[in-house]
């Protein structure tokens, strides 16, 4: 027999009230039998019908099987009562938990390809509305985070698949002329490279920002200003005016990504800068923890369309500088590498043109976490 949630309300239900029912019955024969307050007088008679009068043994005889006669029918009462209370709590299992049979019967129908489905469950705000509107919510975000899969997905393949084609276009080209001398060979052998190369960076790009999206599974201590001041140091003279005020920003996580998250920001204040413009880099702490903002000048991005540039694959071809170094997944890096060590980004467009993106992140050096309170 399987014990469903029905039968053991059932069972609970029928228990109890037998439980109490036996109780009350002992307690009833309990106060007729020793009843603490007397009865009326019982008028005495003698045996002859004169002489002292005294209480004959019919009476006590009487009272003996007036208890018996209670106790009996109380015991059938009772059992009248018990099948009568599993029936009953047979039926209000049913009825209370029907809700959660409705919710089971439209899980069942939800599939990976149907996630738009929600149990939107009705009734009075009780504990089975209150596990619906959380599953509802696990189902909200669920769908988003499959279809931003499948679009991650569908633009990689893309950007992918566009070098890939241009390769083999520059090999068929090469292999269909009969008089290619060693110069062109060379130059077409150069621009396959080139695009051997882009690709290792995208992909190398997919890797990080796939690691950065699964967390921070190791940590250790660093300073942030030191690692800006490294990558700063690295980039060297792009003919961009640069200032740079680093306070030391002590911190714990993956030293590896928190590269990574410094030189995505410095790289694209460069790509996305006009010429003789320049860069602000500045790091400290905030509310204790470690801090990185870096402003650039550029061309005006519209404040409405900073967000899609902290989703990957998003360009602004109209309102920033498009060299083709990118893969537009700079920023979209940046953004998953903060939320990996429980931080916040905030991106703002300049009104002179350019971009100003400040982090925190998220972990001191002393193992806190940022709560976004200044």
């Amino acid at each position: 027999m399987r014990w469903t949630v029905r039968l053991r309300l059932t069972l609970l239900y029928s228990g109890l009230f037998l439980a109490a029912a036996v109780l009350l019955t002992a307690l009833t024969y309990f106060l007729v039998r020793y009843s603490p307050f007397s009865g009326p007088p019982v008028a005495p008679v003698s045996p002859g019908g004169n002489g002292p009068l005294t209480e004959t043994p019919q009476i006590e005889g009487q009272q003996v099987v007036t208890l018996r006669r209670l106790l009996v029918n109380s015991v059938i009462a009772l059992a009248v009562m018990a099948f009568a209370s599993t029936f009953l709590g047979w039926l209000m299992a049913r009825r209370v938990l029907r809700p959660l049979g409705d919710m089971t019967a439209t899980v069942r129908r939800i599939t990976a390809d149907q996630l738009d489905r929600r149990l939107a469950a009705s009734g009075p705000d009780d504990e089975l509305k209150e596990l619906a509107d959380t599953f509802d919510g696990l189902l909200d975000r669920l769908e988003a985070a499959f279809t931003a899969q499948r679009r991650f997905v569908a633009n990689a393949s893309h950007e992918l698949r566009t070098p890939l084609t241009l390769q083999q276009a520059m090999i068929e080209v090469a292999l269909a002329d009969p008089e290619i001398d060693v110069a062109s060979l060379r130059a077409v052998l150069e621009r396959l490279l080139a695009a051997g190369q882009q690709q290792e960076r995208l992909i190398a790009a997919l890797l990080t920002l796939a690691r950065g999206q699964q967390g921070v599974h190791r940590r250790e201590p660093f300073d942030l200003a030191a690692i800006t001041e490294q990558a700063v140091g690295q980039r060297g003279d792009r003919g961009l005016r640069v200032e740079s005020e680093l306070r030391p920003a002590p911190g714990s996580g993956d030293r590896d990504l928190v590269e990574r998250l410094v030189g995505n920001l410095l790289d694209n204040a460069v790509r996305h800068n006009v010429r003789g413009g320049w860069i602000t880099v500045v790091t400290g702490v905030t509310a204790g923890y470690p801090t990185l903002r870096v402003s650039n000048s550029g061309p005006v991005i519209p404040p409405s369309q900073v967000g899609t540039l902290l989703k990957p694959f998003q360009r602004l071809e109209g309102g920033r500088r498009a060299t083709g170094e990118g893969a537009g997944l700079g920023l979209s890096i940046v953004a998953a590498i903060v939320e990996a060590h429980h931080g916040t980004l905030e991106a703002r467009a300049l009104a002179e043109g350019g971009l100003e993106v400040t982090v925190a992140l998220g972990v001191a050096a002393g193992g806190g976490r940022f709560d976004g309170r200044q």
